[in-house]
């Protein structure tokens, strides 16, 4: 899969970018599916919008359930501006969902279909992953002109292991751009340390700051605008951000988080697997 530079690439600068990676006919099926499911999300039952902060108020013991339970299940989340200042939504219902998780790759025949495969697979050993264990799915819709932006983090923080091995896979739905809030990356700076960890006790979760150094700016990272069907592979480390999205295209994305089996996955991350939904690869 990958050339002998690439690797070194993927080593060097934390990520790798693999233009044409999927087919339209591919991203033209995720995409139609995940509209599918954003159209048929019941208002009246959920209007969750999701974030990683310490829920507050009356409303904190179901939202943050309704956020544990997505581990395991297809839940739909709401951008943060899609409601009014009286509650209802400031435009149609399926052009108001933040994103849809976590565990569509296990759940949905489409997106089972798109997250497994023997190119994934060789592509997962080529950049050092043995045991393939896929945590989480998400797909991001990035919304026109309501797509939020999203703070610089790194991915280990929630799905650490020991020794680390978190990997992403970010997918291309659509063409990303400056203007709709494609994402930024540090080239080089998986090699820093873990500023953060996201960790679960029951059903509470807390964002824990582990290091004070400064994450970067868009003056030391560099912006990665690419086509649909990119797929950007990088490194769990890699700090990276996306601004918000302040133009009328939406910026749709598909995004797998999987660690290597090998490691250690940490009891106190957010995701857990009940034997009855146990963790796969790839293949």
């Amino acid at each position: 899969m990958l050339t002998a530079e690439q690797k070194c690439e993927f080593k060097d600068n934390g990520f790798i970018i693999l233009p044409d990676f999927k087919s339209c006919a591919e991203i033209t099926a995720l995409k139609f599916r995940a509209n599918e499911i954003a159209a048929s999300h019941d208002f009246d039952v959920s209007k969750e919008v999701f974030s990683t902060d310490r829920q507050r108020g009356p409303q904190a013991d179901r939202v943050q359930d309704y956020f544990l339970g997505s581990a395991n299940e297809i839940r739909c989340f709401f951008e943060e501006k899609a409601f009014g200042t009286d509650g209802s939504l400031v435009q149609p219902l399926e052009q108001s969902i933040n994103k849809i998780g976590h565990a569509m790759h296990d759940l949905d025949p489409v997106f089972h279909k798109f997250s497994h495969g023997d190119k994934l697979a060789e592509l997962a050993a080529d950049v050092g992953l043995s045991q393939t264990q896929i945590w989480q799915s998400m797909y991001i819709f990035k919304q026109p002109r309501i797509g939020g932006e999203v703070g610089w983090h790194q991915d280990t923080g929630f799905f650490y292991t020991t020794p680390q091995s978190v990997t992403t896979f970010w997918f291309a739905v659509d063409d990303a751009t400056l203007e709709n809030g494609c994402i930024w990356v540090e080239p080089g700076g998986h090699k820093s340390s873990l500023r953060q960890q996201f960790t679960r006790d029951g059903r509470q979760t807390k964002l824990i700051d582990l290091d004070t150094t400064p994450w970067p700016n868009t003056k030391s990272a560099v912006p990665v605008e690419v086509k649909a069907g990119t797929l950007v592979c990088f490194n769990g480390m890699l700090p990276h951000y996306s601004a918000p999205n302040t133009s009328d295209h939406a910026r749709h994305a598909y995004t797998l988080h999987v660690t290597d089996g090998a490691c250690r996955y940490a009891p106190e991350n957010w995701i857990q697997r009940s034997n009855t939904l146990p963790v796969c690869g790839f293949v």
